[in-house]
């Protein structure tokens, strides 16, 4: 992995804030133009753009409820423990974004108290894939937010070495994203501004976490080789949820998130035991 990518943080500027910000304020006079800033409006005005998504993506069913699982902060890390061992500083970061995004998920869903599509829409004439979601806690996406939060995260820690790649690395990290993301609409759970606000957040919450990361060191023991046996608990914890979870819906994501906290388990163990 050193030969090609380097494991140095790209230095966080303000500009780095700007885009998203400004993106955020664009959405917010579109929708006070459209008379979209009441809850049926945003609704109201989303609902065309739902209907061709959900319809354009329902066409691989499984695949489609396979990725969108990427959304829960214990699979996406899951596929990340290995890090770990190589490279604990940008766990520290993962961590850190991982709790700023909580917060906005948490704080957002419950100010604007937006119902779901199955609640809003007949939830007949649509396709809902996996279980039906229709409670009010629409807006925004949480699984975008966690996503993006990754993501940011990730470009921001794990870079080319080589310049020229800089921009097509984020391009197809960003362009990934956006297709784990939208996966909510395909599964019939958000609506489309859901996730684009959702992966702008995220966005947001992985850069703060780099940022935060690199000016304080607020997860020192990471890199602590005594606290591995807290890390071999907490991987055990979730193998267990996801067996639960594969005798449940068996989906092949699961498997594979197994698979690799029995790799980051069986590695940080062996590290462990040697003096």
């Amino acid at each position: 992995m050193n030969k090609y990518i380097a494991t140095a943080t790209i230095r966080p500027r303000y500009f780095f804030f700007i885009v998203p910000l400004l993106l955020l304020l664009l959405i917010a006079v579109l929708l006070y133009i459209s008379d979209a800033l009441s809850v049926n409006g945003y609704i109201y005005i989303q609902k065309e753009w739902f209907y061709f998504i959900n319809a354009y993506l329902k066409q691989h069913p499984q695949l489609l409820f396979n990725l969108t699982q990427l959304g829960d902060a214990m699979i996406f890390l899951s596929f990340l423990t290995f890090l770990l061992r190589y490279t604990p500083k940008i766990w520290e970061s993962l961590l850190t974004g991982s709790l700023i995004s909580m917060v906005f998920a948490l704080t957002l869903k419950e100010v604007f108290s937006i119902p779901r599509p199955a609640r809003a829409y007949d939830y007949t004439t649509f396709t809902i894939i996996g279980e039906k979601i229709a409670g009010s806690t629409s807006f925004p996406s949480g699984h975008s937010i966690t996503i993006f939060t990754i993501l940011t995260v990730l470009l921001f820690t794990l870079v080319p070495k080589n310049k020229n790649y800089h921009i097509p690395y984020f391009i197809c990290a960003t362009a990934l994203g956006l297709c784990f993301a939208f996966t909510r609409v395909a599964v019939g759970a958000h609506y489309p501004l859901d996730v684009i606000i959702g992966c702008v957040l995220g966005y947001i919450s992985g850069l703060l976490g780099v940022c935060i990361t690199r000016k304080y060191a607020l997860w020192p023991w990471i890199h602590q080789k005594k606290y591995y046996p807290i890390f071999l608990l907490l991987f055990l914890s979730c193998s267990v949820v996801l067996i639960v979870r594969i005798l449940h819906e068996n989906l092949f994501i699961y498997y594979c998130a197994l698979l690799s906290l029995g790799y980051s388990s069986y590695k940080i163990a062996k590290v462990y035991v040697q003096k």
